[in-house]
């Protein structure tokens, strides 16, 4: 009883946490881009220019002085912080997010909410669950139902909600935490009924009357949106990876610098074409597309304009997500191409909203790699029931396309590309054959080996890693462990970092037999060697296995 209602309160907290957010985001992008589109185009470049300049100076300086982790979507941080941090979430980059997310998309930058309302609401969620007197390492289920409530409050779509939280977080449908998973889905649908309503993200026309036509087109655009979502995925992920690395310009700045790209190209469309969906979510073009109610020609326009500015406003390092992009993306190119085979096929108005959601649907399904969440949160945030039969054909096609590209998703290569690997580890529900399982299994296959002591070498080990602890390797032989801490010492103190002496095993061992070697280790860290080499082959933490534990009541 105590659980349900602790995931009853916890759940409200997130989903009204979710529902603020999505609130001032409205209301800043409304008084000011809404605003300054009913004025002259002359003002509107000027009063634009300055809005997104100074809530993208905002952004950078509040990542540089209280946490750079609270850029980008924050999904990829709560799947690290499910499965490396037991749930756990500290509490400051959440409050980061919050205020960073309301200033960049509602300054203008070319992201979603989504990302940052199931950041947001799993952090509030592990946090309260805290307060409560959850330990640390008993938050899974807090941070889970917190996500989940943050999505179904963000998009009001609490079984997409449910889906996202099974496909991308947990990878389990057996798992112990669905029950308030579904609990705290809906819970979070409750609290935006109750305080915004219960109407669709998008009001579309009835689309009952649609042709038999339009199925035949119906894989060409999801072929074309899941094209679409894999350039903006592959595009993202190399212009990020070069930002990162680069030492010309501060960190901080580079949000201003993807600002004024989105400001460029948003103007741009907007004095061509009178569209501002460039900027921000693009919501309010996406729902007139939905309606019919502009050219098709411009929604071609769109998709290139909308594609470029949110890869700079994402690599660039602004606060916000993917998921309204991708369904911009997706649903204009699905009404840009049904407007171009209109020419020699009689689709009718219906049919080519038909398509449209069939892109949206593809597109994020693409980047995401999770077909239900994708399907039904189309679905949910339009209340047609007659897209079904064409969402199930985008997704059959947009799995086929993402899959061509290998199986790791957008958020996963966020996460390698930082230097984190989610070890999903499933032991054995029994306690006997956990203890016999192989240490192999658990450890970190591929650790950051230091083969030199060179300052430039170690500072770029620091700066692209995030890890604790270090192996020291030199000519061929382990050396040691070497801190973080002591590295980040040494360099300023222009000395040699202190190494500590390493505690090692072999894969072939067994948990059980490697208890008292953390123990021996005076950095909780037992570097993983080759038996017969004598190479390192990875380490493990004590976290490792409370981590891999913790999966046996998972």
């Amino acid at each position: 009883m105590r659980s349900t209602v602790q995931t009853a309160f916890t759940s409200f907290a997130a989903g009204l946490s979710a529902v603020a957010f999505l609130f001032l985001t409205n209301l800043i992008f409304a008084r000011s881009y809404l605003v300054f589109a009913t004025y002259t185009k002359k003002y509107f470049l000027v009063a634009s220019f300055l809005m997104i300049a100074t809530t993208s100076l905002l952004v950078g300086l509040l990542l540089k002085f209280f946490g750079s982790e609270a850029a980008g979507s924050g999904i990829p941080q709560v799947k690290v912080a499910f499965w490396k941090e037991l749930g756990w979430i500290r509490l400051r980059p959440v409050i980061i997010k919050f205020v960073g997310g309301i200033l960049t998309i509602g300054g203008g930058q070319s992201l979603g909410r989504e990302g940052p309302s199931v950041y947001i609401g799993a952090g509030v969620a592990s946090n309260l669950s805290g307060a409560l007197g959850t330990p640390r390492r008993e938050r899974r289920g807090a941070s889970i139902i917190g996500a989940s409530a943050g999505l179904a409050a963000a998009f009001n779509t609490p079984l997409a909600a449910i889906t996202f939280a099974i496909e991308e977080v947990i990878g389990d449908l057996n798992s112990r935490f669905l029950g308030r998973v579904v609990l705290a889905s809906v819970i979070g649908a409750f609290v935006v009924y109750g305080i915004l309503g219960r109407q669709p993200a998008f009001s579309l026309p009835s689309v009952d009357n649609v042709s038999w036509l339009h199925y035949a087109v119906v894989p060409a655009v999801a072929l074309l949106a899941a094209c679409t979502g894999r350039i903006f995925l592959s595009a993202t992920l190399r212009l990020r990876g070069r930002l990162v690395r680069q030492r010309r310009l501060p960190l901080w700045l580079l949000p201003v610098f993807g600002g004024l790209i989105t400001w460029g190209i948003g103007v741009t469309i907007f004095l061509t074409t009178g569209k501002i969906g460039v900027f921000g979510l693009g919501y309010q073009d996406l729902s007139s597309a939905l309606n019919n109610l502009f050219d098709w020609r411009i929604a071609g326009l769109l998709v290139a304009a909308k594609l470029v500015a949110t890869v700079a406003s994402y690599s660039f390092g602004a606060c916000g997500g993917i998921f309204a992009p991708s369904l911009f993306l997706g649903g204009m190119s699905g009404y840009f191409l049904g407007g171009l085979l209109g020419l020699w096929l009689p689709l009718s108005p219906a049919d080519r909203i038909v398509l449209s959601a069939v892109g949206m649907s593809a597109c994020l399904g693409t980047i995401v790699q999770a077909p239900l969440t994708s399907m039904l949160i189309v679905f949910e945030m339009t209340h047609q029931f007659s897209l079904v039969p064409g969402l199930l054909i985008g997704t059959i096609v947009s799995q086929a396309v993402a899959r061509l590209f290998g199986p790791i998703n957008f958020y996963d290569a966020l996460l390698i590309q930082d230097g984190h690997e989610l070890h999903k580890v499933r032991p054995p529900l029994d306690l006997q054959s956990w203890q016999n399982m192989p240490i192999g299994a658990i450890a970190n296959p591929h650790p950051i080996v230091l083969i030199d002591l060179a300052p430039e070498k170690l500072k770029r080990a620091v700066d692209d890693h995030p890890y604790a602890y270090f192996p020291l390797v030199s000519e061929g032989h382990l050396k040691g462990i070497i801190g973080r801490k002591d590295i980040l010492s040494a360099l300023t103190a222009g000395v040699l970092p202190e190494i500590i002496p390493a505690v090692t095993c072999y894969p072939e061992q067994t948990v059980r037999e490697i208890g008292n070697k953390f123990i021996e280790s005076p950095s909780n860290i037992v570097v993983v060697m080759d038996r017969e080499s004598e190479n390192v082959t990875g380490i493990i933490t004590l976290h490792d296995l409370l981590r891999a534990q913790a999966a046996i009541q998972s």
